[in-house]
């Protein structure tokens, strides 16, 4: 190719350039010569999630709640939200370098896939959540869209409950964002645990994954070396003890997406404390947060790995609801480099609702990064019932939790740092009503949990949102209980920022692009 075909591809892209500038900014001829103007935040005009195969128990039902904030400089016309069913991907997938024939304790794909072209939760309008219940286990995976005024903030909640079983219990999640990396600390591959990664893959070409398991001695002897393919539009459950013969209490997962994206969540069944969803952790972080232990927690295992090639020396603290303290006999964790360290904290918050704030020792040179996560336990003996908290990202301006309901929702809010002021909105209910606000004041290093707003003569599920007004950073989640039988179910999930909007550098024409020097 010569030198002028080259200028001439070269003019042409410029122009299409100056032409989009144009179309997103309003720009004229008049701002030749102003690049580099300052930034502008913008809401999103498009959004993603995706939502695991909710159980294949007969003795399960959830419910999904999907919801989408007001957000002022929105659009008020167009956009729609919507989710569809996902194909589910054949079983011989499911065990990787097995017989062809997949993991014969699998029932994942008794329902035969077939998905469906029928929208589920499609939103009528932003600030009103809308709910539906599935009461069969054939319920399937979902991949979904929000565009326009729906995109920004658009949240959807699974929460099923089992009534039986050795994975009794209320297992709660929201959807997630696909993605190409994802860390989760605290899987096990253990006899008394059947751990599950759901991998979803929205679009429509196939994703290839790796998946890698780390114990306490280093990485677990792989069983196979091939990777995963997930078809498109399809998801695949993996038992995570297919993957190695050994056999780890605590562990922690890598997902890699080789190729394409996916979307990637744990299933954990405990044989004797329930069950429910482990979220992925926050991205490595030298400082680490884990919002909301239960006032009422009979026991809490915190799982670390440290994925870079140092080691990692973290102080460990207990944010209550008055200062940050040291738990005894806990004052430090030392986490050798790609190695999965686990320490039982017990009943660490005796009485009172706290955070785990992870933070490196001193010492010389730059803090090393880790994941985390927590395993709580409520209840004793036989009635137990088990959640996972992930470190949580800061909210930089606004998170929400699609499904509450009137009773037993509890959000959990901590500042490492510097006091903050956040503002907290309930909507109004799938039923109706009006949303109702209140602002707070998170003191520096203390964790203030509460029950949220209610709407006004609302009725159904309804959202929470948390805006970050002023002050340092604010870390969340939201505990929903339900006790049956004696048995304190309950699911925490936490709030990460919703990245409703992002920032776009403004810009202008600049002519010079089309010199052939």
């Amino acid at each position: 190719m010569n030198r002028t075909t080259l200028s001439l591809i070269g003019a042409a892209t410029a122009l299409a350039a100056i032409s989009g500038v144009a179309a997103l900014t309003g720009g004229s001829s008049d701002d030749a010569g102003s690049a580099g103007k300052a930034a502008t935040r913008l809401p999103v005009q498009r959004s993603t999630l995706l939502c695991p195969t909710p159980s294949t128990s007969d003795v399960s039902s959830t419910t999904y709640t999907a919801y989408t904030p007001k957000r002022d400089g929105v659009d008020a016309k167009d956009g729609t939200a919507e989710l569809l069913p996902a194909q589910n991907a054949a079983d011989d997938v499911t065990d990787p370098g097995g017989d062809g024939k997949g993991d014969k304790n699998d029932k994942s794909g008794k329902d035969g896939g077939k998905g469906g072209d029928k929208p589920v939760l499609p939103l009528k309008e932003p600030g009103k959540p809308v709910t539906t219940d599935v009461s069969s286990a054939g319920a399937p995976a979902l991949i979904g869209t929000a565009d326009g005024r729906f995109a920004p903030g658009w949240t959807v909640q699974q929460t099923t409950t089992i009534d039986a079983g050795s994975g009794r219990g209320i297992l709660g999640t929201a959807c997630t964002a696909p993605d190409t990396d994802f860390w989760f600390p605290g899987v096990s591959t253990d006899r008394g645990r059947q751990d599950f990664v759901h991998l979803t893959n929205p679009d429509d070409a196939a994703a290839e994954v790796d998946l890698k398991l780390y114990g306490p001695s280093g990485r677990l002897k792989s069983a196979t070396d091939e990777s995963i393919t997930v078809p498109p539009r399809s998801t695949l459950p993996v038992l995570l003890s297919t993957l190695t013969d050994q056999r780890a209490e605590s562990a922690s997962l890598r997902v890699t997406a080789r190729s394409g994206r996916i979307g990637a969540e744990v299933q954990a069944v405990d044989q004797k404390a329930g069950s429910d969803w482990l979220p992925p952790s926050a991205v490595p972080s030298s400082s680490v947060a884990i919002p909301g232990i239960p006032k009422d927690a009979t026991s809490a295992r915190l799982v670390v790995f440290a994925p870079g090639s140092d080691d990692a020396d973290l102080k460990v603290r207990l944010a209550g609801p008055n200062n940050s303290i040291t738990p005894a006999g806990h004052e430090s964790l030392h986490v050798k480099s790609g190695m999965t360290a686990a320490i039982d904290l017990g009943d660490v918050t005796k009485g009172e609702p706290g955070s785990l704030l992870l933070t490196p020792e001193g010492g010389e040179g730059p803090a090393t990064p880790v994941v985390a996560a927590l395993q709580v336990t409520r209840g004793k003996g036989g009635d137990q019932e088990t959640a996972f908290i992930p470190a949580t990202a800061a909210i930089d301006r606004s998170a929400t939790a699609a499904d509450n309901r009137t009773k037993g929702s509890t959000l959990s809010l901590v500042a490492p740092r510097a006091a903050a002021k956040v503002r907290i909105t309930a909507s109004a209910g799938a039923g109706g009503g009006s949303p109702v606000s209140k602002t707070y004041e998170v003191k520096g290093g203390t964790t203030k949990a509460l029950e949220p707003p209610r709407p006004a003569s609302g009725k159904g599920p309804y959202a929470v949102t948390v805006e970050r007004l002023s002050g340092g950073p604010v870390h969340a989640s939201r505990m929903l209980e339900l006790t049956q039988d004696g048995v304190p179910m309950f699911t925490i999930q936490s709030l990460p920022d919703d990245r409703g909007t992002v920032v776009v550098p403004e810009a202008g024409q600049n002519m010079s692009l089309l010199n052939d020097d």
